[in-house]
């Protein structure tokens, strides 16, 4: 996954590169060059509107996750009963194999224990200001060329134009997650954790 990303980062980089080229020759103004356009806000705003709705989408389906099931659905806990991932850690605290904040205990456990929300919820709240910053960037550039206004921070976060950028993502984000969660109640794929078994009943819920 790693490798197919940053693949298709210097793909979108490249590809980028080119488009921007073209509109700049169209409106008379000089080309970049290719190290110089990665430091563009036309290609770290794409960027980072990207990552920011991957990151809000993950953060929040292990949030859900947590207390909302789907009957039938690998993607879900079991309906009733409690999972291996619902135990209390304190139970383990005396456990020398246990990760040190489980034995440390107290506040530093709290944290760890809502640590993979907290991180994605770090990682969404980053990108999406850098969102705001690099489109600002992008915003100003393409106002000062058109002789218009430019904007502040606040502005730009407050304008439809950063809401259309960021809402468009955030719903093919939303849709992708709701359909593998309906979809793994039908559907199979033998081998994959992200199945249930090829032969198990439809209404059968969790891996």
């Amino acid at each position: 996954m790693l490798g197919l990303f940053l693949t298709t980062l210097v793909g979108q980089s490249v590809s980028g590169w080119y488009s921007f080229n073209s509109e700049q020759t169209e409106h008379g103004q000089p080309a970049l060059a290719y190290l110089h356009y990665l430091t563009t806000g036309h290609f770290l705003e794409s960027v980072f509107e990207n990552w920011e709705s991957e990151f809000f989408q993950m953060g929040l389906y292990v949030l859900l996750t947590v207390w909302l099931r789907q009957k039938g659905s690998a993607e879900s806990k079991e309906l009733e009963g409690n999972a291996e991932v619902d135990q209390d850690p304190r139970d383990k605290r005396n456990d020398p194999r246990a990760p040190w904040p489980v034995r440390r205990g107290g506040l530093v456990l709290r944290l760890y224990e809502n640590s993979l929300v907290l991180a994605f919820a770090g990682l969404f709240l980053a990108c999406f200001v850098l969102h705001g910053v690099t489109g600002l960037a992008a915003y100003n550039q393409e106002q000062i060329e058109h002789g218009q206004e430019t904007l502040t921070l606040f502005g730009y976060m407050t304008n439809a134009q950063f809401w259309f950028e960021s809402l468009q993502n955030w719903q093919s984000e939303f849709l992708a997650v709701a359909a593998i969660v309906v979809l793994t109640i039908f559907l199979r794929q033998r081998g994959s954790p992200q199945s249930k078994p090829v032969a198990a009943p439809h209404s059968e819920t969790g891996k």
